[in-house]
């Protein structure tokens, strides 16, 4: 489902005359449908980095990053756009979302944009916030004025109400407490038994070793790591 080869990635400095810092080089990972593969290694190691590549924020320099049958190095924006919306979920660890849109329709909006009537997506949105404890008096606020714990649950429960082949998880725990974060991992795991492929940042070491399958540690892609 997910299958990266010798990906490199270098950023440009433009307000520094140019200069060019290589960040990624024969990067590869292959992750199975129903395999959840960890991204290890220090902070700066470049995790996140492959994170957006994976989820088409960054151009590739060179290789390949297939998912789901496209390619997104090569992809038209209309094609990532097309992978988000059925095929490739994300929950990142900030909520980006439009001011002033209810959360229950946040959470429900993966689910009309892939077909699904109204009170369908709404009636599932209602069930996902249930789950992870998310009081009903907020389901008709915003979000953008939770506190970061509030915040989290609403982008897990966005990124997991559709059933996505391939999920992209960036530190899905953080801000949660032990009952959230136990929901969560109870969430991924479903998502591993109904065949989902899933890359996670995980620093919270007891749920990388409850949910992953195997770890990568991405200190190996480092320009010149091999040698």
């Amino acid at each position: 489902m997910i299958h990266v080869s010798n990906l490199s990635k270098t950023f440009t400095l433009h307000n520094q005359g140019g200069a060019e810092i290589e960040v990624l080089a024969g990067c590869g990972l292959a992750v199975a449908p129903g395999e959840c593969v960890a991204l290890t290694g220090m902070s700066g190691a470049g995790k996140s980095t492959v994170m957006r590549i994976l989820y088409g924020n960054y151009l590739a320099a060179a290789g390949a990053v297939v998912i789901g049958g496209t390619d997104l190095a090569r992809a038209e924006p209309r094609e990532i756009l097309a992978l988000r919306r059925s095929t490739l979920g994300y929950v990142s660890q900030f909520l980006r979302v439009v001011p002033r849109v209810p959360t229950l329709d946040v959470v429900a909006e993966p689910l009309l944009l892939n077909g699904a009537s109204p009170e369908a997506a709404r009636e599932a949105a209602r069930a996902m916030l249930a789950r992870l404890n998310l009081p009903e008096r907020l389901w008709a606020l915003s979000p953008t004025t939770f506190s970061g714990g509030e915040q989290q649950r609403v982008n897990v429960a966005r990124g997991f109400v559709h059933p996505y082949p391939a999920l992209l998880l960036d530190e899905p725990t953080a801000s949660l407490d032990g009952t959230n974060r136990e929901v969560v991992l109870d969430l991924i795991d479903e998502a591993k038994g109904r065949g989902a492929a899933i890359v996670g940042i995980f620093h919270d070491e007891g749920a990388r070793r409850r949910v992953a399958d195997r770890e990568i540690d991405v200190t190996g892609f480092a320009p010149g790591a091999a040698a």
